[in-house]
């Protein structure tokens, strides 16, 4: 499954927060976004503003791809209920993601290559599709014969996030589940920084 290989510091350091979860800050040593002249910021158009916000939206979820982003959108568009709030839900609910919320990786990246390569189960059955969407009451776990891998030990034992009000953690077993959809408040409390989903939205209702 193609992936971001692309420099993650610069765009953290673009958008002025840790987005990845990475133990040494990248906006230690830098403070100013990167470029020549990163200090200098023009005014926005408002497509620029769009633009960026779906940015850093596909930023906090692990550098999706464009591609991967609109079909995301375009399931929660042919749902019923709120658009905004089923797309999100959609993207929290990703498999890797929940990995990560989980604390059995210590970044979205390392979280993508644990289901990538096989460590992770859904309901006792091995999923290595990163963008699997996971369903309240499913169990996610650490397949038996990865529990001993020093970096997912480490991540458990070492992460300073909280796991969030609808999963829950069973460090003991290496598995956790997922209670209920989470709202949209419980989403936006677990993203690095803020972003104007509604803006998202509609830049996206455009590719549709």
């Amino acid at each position: 499954m193609a992936r971001y290989r692309g420099p993650k510091n610069r765009i953290a350091r673009r958008f002025g927060a840790n987005l990845f979860g990475r133990a040494r800050n990248p906006l230690l040593r830098k403070a100013n976004p990167p470029g020549q002249h990163g200090a200098r910021r023009r005014k926005k158009s408002d497509y620029g503003i769009q633009l960026e916000e779906k940015q850093k939206l596909k930023a906090c979820y692990g550098m999706l791809l464009e591609k991967q982003l609109v079909n995301t959108f375009k399931n929660a568009v042919l749902l019923k209920g709120n658009t905004a709030q089923l797309f999100m839900q959609n993207l929290e609910c990703r498999l890797d993601i929940l990995v990560y919320r989980l604390r059995f990786a210590r970044t979205i990246f390392g979280a993508q290559q644990l289901v990538s390569h096989g460590h992770v189960l859904v309901n006792g059955k091995k999923v290595d599709r990163r963008s699997f969407l996971v369903k309240p009451g499913m169990e996610i776990s650490i397949r038996p014969k990865s529990r001993t891998s020093k970096a997912i030990i480490d991540a458990l034992e070492t992460s300073s996030q909280q796991t969030p009000d609808y999963l829950s953690l069973n460090k003991e077993q290496f598995a956790g589940r997922l209670l209920v959809a989470p709202s949209m408040e419980q989403i936006e409390g677990q993203l690095p920084l803020p972003i104007n989903i509604p803006v998202v939205c509609e830049f996206l209702s455009h590719k549709t």
